[in-house]
């Protein structure tokens, strides 16, 4: 069992012990710690909830809302719906805040509360840590019974989301109509199989093949987007004769490709295909985080347009995106951000754009992913002592590279001419994560290999 309090959210997992799992005590105890913030904030009472398709989805749904009825809040109730469509109605309310009841890509027997702000956006370090502080204070008073709030529903919200997807000046129905795509999707049994297909409908899309599309958080493979989870979708594009795939995850914020010949277009070019899109019609800059491909600042630059990296996380991608004055931004784990729609990862708006400029481009899924540059990441991790040091480590690695281009914003990042390694601590478990980039598989490999065996002499010589 497991329960990891964060500045962004509280995650765990269904059942066990409070304290140690994402129980219902630890569900109260939260999100009335997050209640209190948004009372300190100001007079409004507006609560935004809503939830991927995930078994415990509507259990927890119960404790949430009832606590924050109990602390005299009013909740609109968004039902069954996606991260981004939360974040949206926060806007369209004008509410105090929102929580998103969802573990993202994460296996069934998890789940989480995601923390919003009154733009919608997820909450800053700041605020998450006055949260984990008064939760373990546990100083709370409940409203009387003539100040509780109330509850009220609404399914209308993934239409209102789309709505204004279909409004952004990018978005060509016309030319996505034109090409009769035909279109498989994976949702993976949540939440995407509500919206997805309601959103190629509205673009036009009438050839919609979808796989796993009950809605039942009995998730048919590992809901994280990846390679090897993503089998299924490959073989029924190629079969169906398919123009693409999409697969999204469990709230459907990440989003990724397959292309017509069943072979994946790439997680991390999904930002790539749409920044390309976006850049040519509208000059400006992009953000992505150090973990991310190269790929987006060469496209950006090709464009004229400034690149700039972030710590890894969406606050602080969007803190940077802000900061810079970004056009387009994201993350390499298929996370679209449109700062026109909304400031978070939205893989609705990408799906939108992406189909745009795949329309209007006239190429085929694997013609356009030839046309970008190719890169290759390698992730790796190294398990550590439980009493190292790891301020010694990172200082002995930028010693030990001092002469290479080195950024220390979020861990490690080493530049080697197109090549660069990203290293990173857990803040869960004693282990560093290590991120490598190169244009071969082998180089990125090779690079990891070179920064872990460096890590592990380093450990041995303070052995010894």
């Amino acid at each position: 069992m497991a329960l990891i309090k964060s500045i962004s959210g509280i995650r765990g997992t269904i059942g066990g012990k409070p304290g140690t799992a994402l129980t219902p005590i630890d569900v109260v105890k939260f999100t009335t710690a997050y209640g209190a913030w948004v009372a300190k904030q100001g007079e409004n009472k507006l609560i935004i909830i809503g939830r991927d398709g995930r078994i415990s989805g509507e259990m927890v749904r119960n404790l949430v809302a009832a606590t924050l009825q109990s602390l005299g809040f009013d909740v609109l109730d968004l039902g069954l719906s996606t991260t981004p469509t939360v974040e949206m109605a926060v806007k369209f309310e004008q509410a105090a805040g929102g929580i998103i009841l969802t573990a993202s890509h994460n296996p069934k027997e998890w789940n989480a509360l995601k923390l919003l702000n009154s733009d919608g956006e997820f909450i800053n370090a700041e605020a998450g840590q006055w949260i984990l502080e008064y939760a373990e204070r546990g100083d709370v008073s409940f409203a009387e019974i003539n100040k509780i709030g109330t509850v009220r529903t609404s399914d209308e919200y993934i239409q209102k989301h789309i709505d204004e997807i279909l409004k952004h000046p990018l978005v060509d129905v016309v030319a996505i109509k034109a090409k009769n795509f035909r279109v498989v999707v994976d949702p993976v049994n949540s939440t995407g199989a509500l919206s997805v297909p309601q959103l190629l409908r509205a673009l036009g899309v009438d050839d919609i093949i979808l796989i796993n599309e009950e809605v039942t958080g009995k998730f048919a493979h590992n809901p994280e987007p990846l390679p090897e989870n993503l089998r299924e979708l490959c073989q029924v594009v190629e079969k169906k004769n398919a123009h693409l795939g999409i697969a999204v995850d469990p709230d459907v914020d990440r989003l990724c490709f397959v292309c017509d010949d069943g072979s994946l277009f790439g997680e991390e070019y999904t930002l790539v295909a749409v920044a390309d899109y976006i850049l040519q019609h509208k000059k400006g800059n992009t953000v992505s985080n150090l973990s991310s491909t190269r790929a987006l600042r060469d496209i950006t630059e090709k464009h004229g347009g400034i690149y700039t990296p972030s710590a890894v996380g969406e606050v602080n991608v969007v803190a940077k995106m802000k900061e810079t004055h970004a056009v387009i931004g994201g993350e390499g784990n298929g996370g679209i951000i449109v700062p026109e729609l909304h400031y978070g990862r939205d893989a609705l708006i990408g799906i939108a754009l992406f189909l745009s400029h795949l329309a209007r481009t006239g190429k085929t899924m694997k013609a356009l992913r030839s046309s970008y540059p190719d890169y290759f990441i390698s992730k790796n991790k190294i398990e550590l002592d439980q009493d190292v040091n790891l301020k010694q480590i990172f200082e002995k690695i930028k010693k030990k590279y001092k002469k290479q281009p080195i950024n220390t914003e979020d861990g490690l990042r080493i530049e080697f001419d197109t090549d660069w390694v990203h290293l990173r601590t857990s803040n869960t478990e004693p282990i560093i994560r290590i991120y490598s980039e190169s244009t071969s598989e082998t180089m990125a490999n090779n690079i990891a290999k070179r920064i872990m065996e460096d890590i592990k002499e380093m450990m041995m010589a303070r052995v010894e």
